[in-house]
């Protein structure tokens, strides 16, 4: 859904390695983790596991926070929302995790354990400070 996604939030998503925080959600309790992603038309990819690979298995409405800031101070934050889809293919799944390890410096073959997941963004929403 890349008409969902404003131009300057996709350059903002994709300017440099920031954390996002995964918001997840599984009998009603939810759980929030920082990770790392990559975002491209509309999609977020990631590789994960542990609590929030099953809560997206058993409820793939997420939430995708990203922020900047410097000495605390915010310069721009998005938050998106949508669904989260758990792919089994291998071949995809080593190029998001050697494309995402690469982006934020590290080994190409780190984290092989994670499971690839995209995100179709729904909704945005985002300030620039």
């Amino acid at each position: 859904m890349a008409d969902t996604v404003p131009e300057e939030v996709e350059s903002l998503l994709q300017s440099e390695p920031l954390a996002a925080f995964l918001a997840t959600s599984n009998a009603h309790k939810p759980h929030v983790a920082p990770l790392w992603y990559q975002y491209e038309d509309g999609v977020v990819e990631l590789t994960t596991k542990g609590r929030k690979l099953s809560n997206i298995k058993s409820n793939p409405r997420v939430s995708l926070a990203v922020q900047k800031a410097k000495a605390g101070i915010p310069e721009w934050v998005v938050t998106l929302l949508g669904t989260a889809e758990v792919l089994e293919d291998e071949a995809e799944e080593t190029r998001v995790r050697r494309e995402i390890n690469e982006k934020y410096g590290a080994k190409p073959d780190a984290y092989p354990e994670n499971t690839l997941v995209t995100i179709d963004v729904g909704a945005v929403s985002y300030t620039v400070y």
